[in-house]
């Protein structure tokens, strides 16, 4: 991994300079430990979901360079439509000269052979009944990787919530590991049933009754030192409008064995820390809090990171008064014991939706004045980026406590403050008002504000309306929405060696009116829980339109934010990809320059040595493209076509000499090298 240039001047440095050297040298090597990635001449491993423990998503592979990235070309293409590959949400592990990932709904595991493409084995668990309700199937987002011995194992969570573990060379399970399911058919070793350790009364093969609640995963586990940490997810919030469910508990097993290790209840009971937050005795019946979001450790503090999502229901929260640790939070665990070292709430009681999306980062930062800070961040839907000592869970920067609206919506009480980072600054618009929309021309500002009326615009955090809404409104703005800002789609990375983070975003906002729980019930096919509730989510409202078809509100619609964390500010923010034609090119818009506005689309991102590589669409949106960006300044330094826009994230890695990029593109994985690195003979499949 290579470090930031140096520059000592004069014959002899003084004292003040080696003072300097050693901090940043002291400031690389905590991630060197903490990837644990193979770093040589010819290899650069991608160790984990994020390519580190880490999970910046980095690698110091450095073969593809500002004067030759116009010559990348697609080397193979592997095609999961076979295992019903569609999502395109897993991003492959490469580790010890293999490739690995998961596709389709099964989540069969794959094999790949990172030079020609070709599936090198697979494997899939037996079917179950709790495999085929999960609505999570589809969204495996990759796999965990550990040695035993040498030897390397892939670990899987699945649909069913199973964890599976399986020789690394071969596909077959690992022998020792876990032990017999009672369901026909199951192996006699290599899975866990993790039912069994949840605590709730189950059926093997058909899971949990649904009138109990409902858990599946879709983000791998994590294995840190001896012990691997799943998280888990439920069925989506806004799929809800019963008060019932499960709390989506952190589980954690021996590496080698599979045997059980700890629980940390992510709802706490009586006499944990944080139970007095669950008022109405809400703990006992309801649940959802989970990780679904991947997890990144720090093994040589023996930590991990679990990023969490809102208690049961979305949008609505009146059986579930307090704040409701620990939803919607940051929390940091012990590995070994399971116990809390410390965490922070994002949101109190939660009602909006805004789940921590992505994979908290870890960054060693060279502050001025403080020296050296192990840091971890969050970035989130609303838009913020929350950055904490990673050892301490002290904020970086101040964190204020401030006023936001309260809910029109009988029953709901809602936190009256919210906490908002004194730094780094916001990446997106946050909250929507008459200054927010679009104001190219007179005719569309007067446009804008007539249809914009009928809505509830408000700040961040502003509150869902309920259907017999006093005011007559369609619905309320929150921006931004569930959809906007920082998502799942479209993950941040950052560059360890610098310090800089960087978040893609795109300005969109959720409209929300919430109905009668009972009436909400009868739009859901297998409804968990059994008493329903007051409000639930409804069929989304009509979404704000003009006549135009122009956004209703201001560009840019698309962005990269890049952060020095080191101080805490914004480096450079870029549109991304070209403006669309039918923007530029709109009746309504004749003769004005507009500017670049960005896509709108979710962007996925890469960093290496050399450059920020991100993928987007052209201006038609029909051709994929691929851009190179100077990471300190943000400047365009190549674009070049590819066979489609990367999805839900993209990985970069060196074989056999050669640095290759991956796009997630649908069921395909696409590898993009430089001709050199194209296989002889063979055809990938």
């Amino acid at each position: 991994m290579k470090a930031r240039p140096l520059t000592i001047s004069g014959s002899k440095p003084n004292k003040l300079t080696l003072l300097s050297l050693l901090a940043a040298v002291l400031c690389i090597l905590p991630q060197l430990v903490m990837s644990q990635n193979l770093v040589t001449e010819d290899t650069a491993e991608w160790f984990t979901l994020g390519g580190d423990y880490a999970h910046t998503r980095y690698t110091p592979a450095d073969e593809i360079t500002a004067e030759n990235f116009d010559e990348l070309e697609v080397a193979w293409e592997w095609d999961g439509s076979s295992f019903n590959g569609q999502s395109g949400r897993s991003t492959p592990t490469y580790v010890d000269g293999k490739l690995f990932t998961v596709s389709g709904a099964r989540r069969n595991v794959v094999a790949i052979d990172p030079k020609t493409g070709e599936t090198l084995w697979s494997y899939r668990l037996p079917n179950t009944g709790r495999w085929e309700y999960s609505m999570r199937a589809s969204y495996g987002k990759g796999i965990g990787y550990s040695r035993i011995d040498g030897k390397g194992v892939v670990y899987i969570s699945t649909p069913g919530f199973f964890l599976v573990a399986l020789d690394a060379d071969t596909g077959a399970l690992l022998e020792g590991f876990g032990g017999q399911v009672p369901v026909d058919g199951f192996p006699a070793n290599g899975v866990v049933d993790m039912l069994a350790d949840l605590g709730h009364p189950y059926d093997p093969y058909e899971g949990i009754p649904l009138e109990t609640g409902y858990i599946t995963t879709s983000s791998p586990p994590i294995v840190v030192n001896d012990t691997i940490v799943v998280g888990n997810s439920a069925e989506q919030g806004y799929l809800q409008a019963r008060v019932e469910n499960v709390p989506g508990d952190i589980l954690a097993y021996d590496k080698t064995t599979g045997a059980f290790k700890w629980k940390f209840n992510v709802i706490p009971q009586p006499g944990e820390y944080g139970h007095e937050t669950w008022e109405n005795d809400a703990w006992q019946w309801t649940g959802d809090v989970s990780s679904w979001a991947p997890l990144t450790a720090d093994p040589e503090n023996n930590i991990v990171y679990v990023p969490t999502n809102p208690p049961t229901i979305d949008y609505y929260g009146g059986f579930r008064p307090g704040d409701g640790l620990f939803g919607t939070s940051l929390i940091a665990l012990d590995t070994e014991t399971g116990e809390r070292r410390w965490h922070f709430q994002t949101v109190h009681h939660d009602v909006w939706n805004y789940d921590n999306p992505a994979a908290p980062i870890q960054l060693d930062l060279n502050i001025p004045g403080r020296g050296i800070v192990p840091s971890v961040s969050q970035v989130t839907k609303q838009g913020f980026v929350y950055s904490f000592d990673r050892l301490t869970g002290e904020p970086i920067w101040p964190m204020e406590e401030r006023a936001v609206p309260a809910s029109m919506v009988p029953g709901e009480k809602l936190s009256t403050t919210q906490p908002f980072p004194s730094k780094p600054p916001a990446f997106e618009m946050q909250g929507l008002t008459e200054g927010d929309l679009i104001d190219f021309t007179p005719a569309l500002r007067r446009e804008a504000l007539e249809v914009m009326a009928n809505y509830d615009m408000g700040p961040l955090f502003n509150p869902p309306i309920h259907s017999d809404d006093p005011a007559g409104k369609i619905a309320s703005a929150m921006c931004p929405g569930d959809g906007g800002g920082a998502n799942i789609n479209n993950p941040p990375v950052a560059d360890p060696t610098s310090g800089f983070l960087y978040v893609t975003s795109r300005k969109a906002c959720s409209w929300q009116r919430i109905i009668p729980g009972e009436e909400a019930d009868a739009r859901i096919d297998a409804p968990t829980g059994s008493t329903f509730a007051a409000y639930a989510n409804g069929a989304r409202p009509r979404t704000p339109r003009l006549a135009s078809g122009l956004p209703y509100f201001k560009p840019p619609y698309s962005t990269i934010t890049a952060y020095d964390m080191n101080t805490g500010e914004i480096a450079f923010q870029i549109p991304t990809g070209e403006t669309p034609d039918r923007f530029r090119n709109n009746p309504a818009l004749e003769g004005i320059d507009i500017g670049d506005t960005g896509t709108g689309n979710a962007i996925t991102m890469v960093t290496t040595a050399n450059m920020l590589i991100y993928s987007d669409m052209d201006s038609d949106g029909t051709t994929a493209l691929l851009y190179g960006i100077d990471k300190k300044t943000g400047e365009e330094i190549g674009k070049i076509e590819v066979p489609a826009q990367s999805r839900y994230g993209m990985s970069s890695w060196m074989h056999d000499g050669h640095q290759y990029i991956i796009l997630q593109t649908g069921s395909k994985l696409t590898a993009m090298a430089m001709p050199g690195a194209q296989a002889t003979g063979g055809a990938a499949h």
